[in-house]
């Protein structure tokens, strides 16, 4: 895999700014030509959803005390949410590894779910438990998310690109307003991310070379993966994603993709969009 030069504004980055408020490096000039030439070789962005686009942790929270106020549960949310996700890679891996039947994010959510149920000594009816299942379709957008896609969408093909099943991904783009070209899932390569069919599968439907696709990620894992099939590669730090106490899990500037950003907007901006 080629290394490639982190840029940001059209420049390459050096040692130590605050950006963001993310200890970021500083800015030295002369790439513009670079990123212009990226941008123009790029036909469309593609989006990891869960936790790049959409705060799965903050929406979960909320759902949890809209449950806890009509059955007056005293449960940690912040924690039964954190439960919650950590869950997903393990199930995924179960499913690769032959312990589990492919299964839709949806199923998987379930299973993990019903586990918690029993932990936390929740009762709740098929119903209810559904119902609170289907919270993963109903995640609020980060602040910058909508205004972001919007101003992209004007210059870039937009899809999503997540293991979220595509039911769940419409339902999330209604009710966020996410207005995306396509909606791309990891079920239509029966392969979950970071497998390498997941991305292939995505180029070849947008009808597309990999190096003419751009993944857009809050995470180095997936962007690393994308990378390794030829995608060009964008993270945007969500350092709020696990909660306002533990911020990054990853140190920023040890990360080098074709672009940082801080935001969609200023992807964007960053992009020509």
């Amino acid at each position: 895999m080629r290394r490639r030069e982190i840029l940001t504004g059209g420049a390459t980055l050096a040692v130590g700014a605050l950006v963001g408020g993310l200890e970021r490096p500083a800015v030295a000039a002369g790439k513009e030509a670079s990123m212009t030439e990226l941008s123009e070789s790029v036909k469309a962005l593609t989006f990891d959803v869960f936790g790049t686009v959409v705060d799965w942790r903050t929406s979960i929270i909320r759902e949890g005390e809209l449950l806890a106020q009509s059955k007056s549960l005293d449960i940690d949310w912040p924690q039964f949410a954190d439960d919650w996700r950590a869950g997903y890679g393990p199930a995924m891996q179960r499913v690769r590894e032959g312990d589990l039947p492919w299964m839709k994010i949806d199923q998987l959510h379930r299973l993990i779910l019903d586990d918690l149920l029993k932990k936390y000594e929740i009762e709740l009816s098929e119903e209810e438990t559904d119902h609170f299942n289907r919270a993963w379709h109903r995640l609020i957008p980060w602040p910058d998310a909508v205004a972001g896609l919007h101003r992209l969408k004007a210059k870039f093909v937009l899809a999503t690109l997540s293991n979220g099943n595509v039911s769940l991904l419409v339902n999330m783009a209604k009710n966020a307003g996410l207005p995306w070209d396509a909606v791309l899932s990891a079920e239509l390569a029966k392969h979950y991310k970071p497998d390498r069919e997941a991305y292939l599968t995505a180029a070849d439907l947008l009808g597309l070379e990999p190096p003419q696709v751009m993944m857009v990620a809050a995470h180095p894992g997936d962007l690393r993966a994308a990378s390794a099939v030829g995608f060009r590669t964008a993270l945007v730090p969500r350092p709020l994603e696990r909660g306002p106490e533990r911020g990054l899990y990853y140190e920023l500037s040890e990360q080098s993709f074709d672009v940082i950003a801080d935001d969609f907007l200023d992807l964007a901006r960053k992009l020509g969009a």
